[in-house]
């Protein structure tokens, strides 16, 4: 039951991706570290806005930051990421066979194209 009330807070990796604009920012950082007004310019949201969304993020491990002169950057941490990619990791087999299946059809209908 402890996992249940775990999952129901943004302490949980899989709800802090759920938030499109914090999955933004990942995407934002996977070019390097960036300063949260740079993001925050970027996203077309306020600065209290992007921190709030930093802060939930580097929570779960997403996310570190480092003090560079008078400003923070903030930099993607994709090991946080490692829960996500091992679940989607079990849904692989139905991709390929999907794949397989799709590779199959264009075969036939090449085949058949050119027997007509």
């Amino acid at each position: 039951m402890a996992d249940m009330a775990r999952a129901a807070t943004t302490s949980d990796v899989f709800n802090a991706i759920a938030e499109p604009q914090r999955r933004e920012i990942l995407v934002l950082l996977r070019a390097g570290e960036r300063p949260v007004t740079e993001l925050a310019r970027e996203l077309g949201m306020t600065q209290p806005g992007a921190s709030k969304h930093l802060r939930v993020l580097r929570e779960v491990g997403l996310v570190r930051d480092r003090k560079a002169g008078k400003q923070r950057l903030y930099g993607l941490d994709a090991h946080g990421l490692r829960p996500v990619h091992e679940w989607t990791g079990g849904f692989e087999r139905f991709w390929n066979e999907s794949f397989d299946r799709l590779d199959a059809y264009v075969q036939d209908l090449k085949q058949a194209t050119q027997e007509e």
